[in-house]
């Protein structure tokens, strides 16, 4: 049987594939893809294709045989799947996140919302077997830009302090300033605005 899939997007699951090729128990008796959502829900395509022709996949959970009838699809229950592919999907590594931490005007002192979000992050870190963290930090258009550059610095030193008891080593982390440059609102120079203020945690 010759068989191509083209994924579309990462969520598609790839591991059900090897689950199923390599016999893990549970596995249904004929090898089988199945189409998954994105964590937002989203669906994106695959194509596979065999000795017998084409078949779509695009809906939720929808599934087809290798190696069956072309265009011939069905859909796989939650059971089924959890059944048949759960340990290939438990074993998946986390997808990368991103934080954003804002700041009080003028300084390094989070804002008491961003204060609350550390322990997530903090958790998030401590749940990859080896996190690679980027710590940015932001600044409004008030003040010259030399020194929002080094604010910027100062308020992503500041995160990293903060997030400090993890398993968070030197080599795996990296911390950068745009200053008052890659602003999340775009805004005419000297203007205090809330959301520029910020550092952006990206969890890997």
């Amino acid at each position: 049987m010759s068989m191509h899939v083209l994924l579309k997007r990462k969520r598609l699951i790839q591991a059900c594939m090897v689950a199923c090729v390599v016999g893990l128990s549970g596995c249904a008796s004929k090898s089988y893809v199945v189409l998954l959502p994105d964590e937002d829900g989203s669906v994106g395509k695959v194509v596979v294709n065999n000795a017998q022709g084409t078949t779509v996949l695009q809906a939720p959970r929808e599934g087809a045989q290798l190696g069956g009838a072309a265009g011939k699809t069905f859909v796989v229950e939650q059971a089924q799947i959890d059944r048949d592919f759960g340990v290939a999907l438990a074993a998946s590594p986390r997808k990368p996140a991103t934080y954003l931490l804002y700041f009080e005007t003028g300084g390094a002192a989070l804002t008491a919302v961003s204060q609350a979000d550390l322990p997530r992050i903090r958790d998030d870190i401590k749940g990859r077997p080896a996190p690679d963290i980027s710590v940015i930090g932001h600044t409004d258009t008030a003040g010259d830009a030399e020194a929002n550059y080094k604010l910027g610095l100062k308020r992503a030193q500041q995160v990293v302090d903060l997030l400090g008891k993890t398993n968070l080593s030197p080599e795996r982390i990296t911390v950068d300033s745009h200053g008052e440059r890659n602003l999340l609102v775009k805004t005419p120079d000297g203007i205090d605005e809330p959301r520029n203020r910020r550092v952006e945690v990206n969890v890997r």
